[in-house]
C-alpha cells in the first residue's frame, strides 16, 4: 500500500533530518518505506501488504503533514502514540488568499513574542504550529478540541482577551473534575463499610435486639414454656419507700 503527501520544499530537509536521522525514526516508528522527491516536495510513504498496522498507516501522513507545516520532529512524533491525534486549519477559509490578511492572521494566531500560541499550549496540553496559511495541533481527546475552539474563535475574529478566559475557565473546570474523582477514589474504602459506621449506637442496639430474639420461646415447644414458667414463679417483686 502507497500514500503520497505533499510538504513544502523549505521543510524537505527538516523531514530527512541530519544525516536521515527523522526519516530513520519515522521508519522504524511506522514499518514504512519513506521515499522523498527534493524537487516536487512529494513524500511517498509504503507498507508490506501483510503485517502492517492500519492505525499507524493512517498516522502516518499525518505526521508527515505537521513535520511539514512547521511542527518539530520531536512533537510531531508523538501522534505514534494512540492518544495523540492530529488537526490542521488553512486560515485562507477564514480571510482569503490575499497575502496579507494571512500575514495580520498569523499574528494574532500566535500573538507578540508568542504569548497567544503559548497560551492555547499551556490551557489545553496540545502543541501548536503556525506556518504558512495553515495552523496545525497537536493533541489528545480532551485537550484537542478545546485548541481547536480557541484557534477558530480568533480566526473568527474573536477577542483574545475571550479566548484565553475561555481557555483558563476550561482549564479550572478540568482541574476540578480531576480533583472531584481523585478525593471519590480516596474516599472509597478497602472493604464495604456497614451502615453501624453512619448511626452511632446503632451496633450496640441490634446486639440487644438479638438477645431479645433469643430470649423469646417457641409458642409450639411445651418444654420451652415450661421452663419460662418456673422461672416466673420464682420472681418476685418488692416494693420499697424512699
Amino acid at each position: 500500500m502507497e500514500t503520497t503527501v505533499r510538504v513544502p520544499k523549505d521543510r524537505i530537509a527538516v523531514l530527512i533530518g541530519r544525516s536521515g536521522a527523522t526519516r530513520k525514526a519515522l521508519e522504524a516508528g511506522s514499518g514504512a518505506a519513506i521515499e522523498i522527491d527534493s524537487n516536487t516536495g512529494d513524500v511517498s510513504l509504503s507498507w508490506a501488504v501483510e503485517g502492517s498496522d492500519p492505525i499507524l498507516m493512517m498516522k502516518l501522513p499525518d505526521i508527515v503533514k505537521a513535520i511539514g507545516r512547521g511542527m518539530a520532529p520531536k512533537k510531531a512524533l508523538q501522534l505514534l502514540d494512540d492518544n495523540c491525534y492530529f488537526q490542521m486549519h488553512d486560515m485562507r477559509e477564514w480571510v482569503g488568499k490575499k497575502s496579507t490578511q494571512q500575514s495580520r492572521m498569523r499574528g494574532r494566531l500566535i500573538g507578540r513574542n508568542g504569548r497567544i500560541r503559548r497560551m492555547i499550549e499551556e490551557n489545553t496540553g496540545c502543541e501548536m504550529s503556525v506556518y504558512g496559511s495553515t495552523v496545525v495541533l497537536i493533541g489528545d481527546e480532551e485537550g484537542l478540541p478545546l485548541a481547536n475552539n480557541a484557534v477558530e474563535r480568533i480566526l473568527r475574529g474573536a477577542e483574545h482577551s475571550t479566548v484565553i478566559k475561555m481557555l483558563e475557565r476550561e482549564r479550572r473546570d478540568r482541574k476540578m473534575r480531576v480533583r472531584r474523582l481523585d478525593n471519590i477514589e480516596e474516599r472509597r474504602p478497602e472493604t464495604s463499610a456497614g451502615f453501624e459506621e453512619l448511626v452511632p449506637g446503632l451496633a450496640d442496639a441490634r446486639r440487644r435486639q438479638r438477645r431479645f430474639t433469643n430470649s423469646q420461646v417457641d409458642p409450639e415447644d411445651e418444654e420451652e414454656i415450661a421452663k419460662m414458667m418456673e422461672l416466673a414463679d420464682d420472681e418476685s417483686i418488692t416494693y420499697a419507700e424512699e
